[in-house]
């Protein structure tokens, strides 16, 4: 083996044990492992969007073993964990943390500062897929698909690019994941607690179903729906974050916000945080991600035949959700 692939392999080994040990960091979304809290919520919402039915494989689903390096299963967490490890943990666009405002007097952020984190996050999820669009080139050549740019399991090892396949993969677990966490994070699915004034631990509630067309990135410029907040992180422990003022007053926190945790399977119950057991608030931002999710995975199959034209786009989205590529996709 040249001793240049030797040093490449070593790093590789050695940036997978530190994954291994950051996966007992907390996670700032909807949860990615079990245990801590969570029950592995960001699998469960890829699964519940992009599995295949039990007859019938499409390009619209994703196949088992390719689910599991999107999505993660047991102690394999997936493209869709990446940001609850590593260098993006504490990035609030890779989370959407941070939108926060609330017309109170005296409140630390103006509205624009609030759409300034959010537009961010939004950005953030734009160029995920636009580097999935872009690192699919290689898995067509010719108009046939490049076997070699095709294999899993995948080795996620952060900025350190691998075979065709496992980049768009990587890239879109990240994206999924940023907007997942938006329907946590956000409340544009909420509904705050009828008991208690409004304010900063009782936000305001936007209180809709469906996926927000905020998210929608099939367009490149749109404006932050009025009254969009999402919750302050900045480090943990929260309680001394997201303070100011001598009284130490605080922010809208993301502790006060989140939906992060909850029952998902086999049925959606109720959420276990401070907003999410709040009527269905859970239940919703669940469903909104289940969505969201599967639209994204619509957009970027449009962007990849905008791309590179009818046919090798959708070899390519048909490599993308197969196991077995070089057999299925012809």
């Amino acid at each position: 083996m040249p001793l240049g692939h030797w040093g490449t392999v070593m790093k590789r080994i050695v940036f997978a044990a530190a994954l291994t040990v950051l996966a007992a960091a907390p996670a700032f979304g909807f949860g990615t492992v079990r245990g801590v809290g969570q029950n592995a919520e960001h699998e469960r919402i890829t699964r519940h969007a992009l599995a295949c039915p039990l007859i019938g494989a499409t390009d619209d689903c994703f196949g088992e073993k390719t689910l599991v390096e999107l999505a993660g299963k047991d102690r394999n967490f997936g493209a869709v964990g990446l940001p609850d490890r590593g260098e993006l943990v504490p990035s609030n666009k890779a989370h959407c943390d941070s939108g926060d405002y609330l017309d109170i007097p005296g409140y630390p952020r103006t509205a624009a500062d609030g759409q300034a984190a959010l537009l961010a996050c939004r950005g953030f999820m734009l160029e995920e897929l636009d580097a999935a669009v872009s690192d699919a080139a290689k898995l067509v050549s010719n108009g046939a698909l490049v076997k070699s740019q095709l294999a899993i399991p995948c080795l996620f090892v952060g900025q350190i690019k691998g075979r065709a396949k496992c980049n768009v993969i990587e890239d879109f677990g990240i994206l999924l994941h940023t907007s997942q966490d938006f329907y946590s994070h956000s409340n544009w699915v909420d509904q705050p607690d009828p008991a208690l004034p409004i304010g900063v631990d009782n936000p305001p509630g936007l209180g809709n179903l469906t996926r927000a067309p905020f998210l929608d990135l099939r367009h490149r410029d749109v404006a932050v729906p009025p009254g969009l907040i999402t919750g302050c992180f900045e480090n943990p422990p929260e309680k001394t974050h997201c303070n100011y003022g001598p009284d130490k007053l605080h922010r809208i926190k993301h502790a006060v916000v989140n939906k992060d945790e909850g029952t998902i399977d086999p049925i959606i119950l109720t959420g276990t945080t401070q907003r999410g057991r709040i009527a269905d608030n859970f239940a919703r931002a669940v469903n909104a991600a289940i969505g969201d999710s599967k639209d994204k995975w619509a957009t970027l199959k449009e962007r990849l035949i905008a791309t590179y034209g009818a046919h090798d786009g959708a070899l390519m989205a048909c490599a993308i959700t197969h196991d077995d590529p070089m057999e299925a996709c012809r």
